[in-house]
C-alpha cells in the first residue's frame, strides 16, 4: 500500500517548476514502460501517481497551466481504466506511449525548466 500522505508532503515542499518537472518525468516513465510492454501494474501505478501529482499541483498553477493539467488528469483516468482491465493490446500501448511522451514534453515546457 502506498503512503500517499508522505509522498504528498515531500512533493509539496518542492517549487512549482520542480513539481511540474517531476510530473513530466513520471509521464516519460509511462511512455517508456508502455512502449517496452512492461507490466500493466507498473504502468497503472505510474498513472495513479501522476493523477495525484496533478491534483496536488494544479491549484497553485496559473489558470492556463491548471486547465491543461486537468485535461491531462482526465486523459490519465481514461488510460487507467484501460490498463486496469488487464494487459492492453499493442496498439493501446503504443498510443499511450506516444501520448505520454507528448504530454511529458508539454508539462516540461510549462515548468519553465527548459532553457
Amino acid at each position: 500500500m502506498t503512503d500517499w500522505t508522505a509522498i504528498r508532503e515531500r512533493y509539496l515542499r518542492e517549487s512549482l517548476p520542480t513539481r511540474l518537472g517531476g510530473l513530466a518525468a513520471n509521464l516519460g516513465r509511462i511512455r517508456s514502460f508502455a512502449a517496452r510492454g512492461s507490466s500493466a501494474d507498473v504502468v497503472a501505478s505510474l498513472i495513479e501517481e501522476s493523477k495525484r501529482l496533478i491534483e496536488w499541483t494544479a491549484e497553485e498553477a496559473d489558470i492556463q497551466t491548471g486547465a491543461e493539467l486537468v485535461e491531462l488528469q482526465v486523459e490519465l483516468a481514461r488510460w487507467q481504466q484501460r490498463w486496469e482491465r488487464g494487459n492492453a493490446p499493442p496498439d493501446d500501448r503504443m498510443h499511450l506511449s506516444r501520448a505520454a511522451g507528448m504530454w511529458a514534453q508539454r508539462v516540461l515546457e510549462m515548468s519553465g525548466l527548459l532553457p
